[in-house]
């Protein structure tokens, strides 16, 4: 094989790495958890169903804005603190961060120690483009 072919196919494999990474960190393959809309989140929430809503962004990010009732774990210290929400693990977690990628690392963690995550989509971000209301 000639040096360009070689250089071809392994631009392709590159490619094709990082689209499957990008897949992946998106929570669109072999994810292990639901991803929602906000609406759809917004609906769970005032259906009366037990959920809880977990932010995983940062304090300062949290106190700027946050959906209301939610509860403040960052995703850096999430694996440390899932104590604080095993009493939830017969509830749907509804998480969400600001543009939807520390969620869907987190949602990874949850259904990982048995929790039932419900990844938002676009995060707090899309939460807002769609016209629902946050708390400051």
């Amino acid at each position: 094989m000639e040096k360009k072919q070689l250089l071809n196919i392994g631009y392709w494999i590159l490619f094709i790495a990082i689209l499957g990474y990008l897949a992946y960190s998106k929570g669109w393959i072999f994810s292990n958890f639901e991803s929602i809309t906000p609406k759809e989140a917004q609906a769970l929430i005032q259906s009366g169903e037990q959920v809880t809503v977990l932010d995983v962004r940062t304090p300062d990010e949290f106190t700027k804005e946050h959906i209301e009732g939610a509860i403040l774990i960052p995703l850096q210290t999430l694996d440390k603190n899932l104590a604080l929400i095993a009493n939830v693990k017969n509830q749907k977690v509804i998480v969400y961060c600001h543009s939807g990628n520390r969620s869907v690392s987190a949602s990874r963690l949850l259904a990982d120690n048995g929790f039932t995550p419900l990844n938002v989509s676009g995060g707090i971000t899309e939460w807002k483009a769609q016209g629902l209301s946050v708390t400051h």
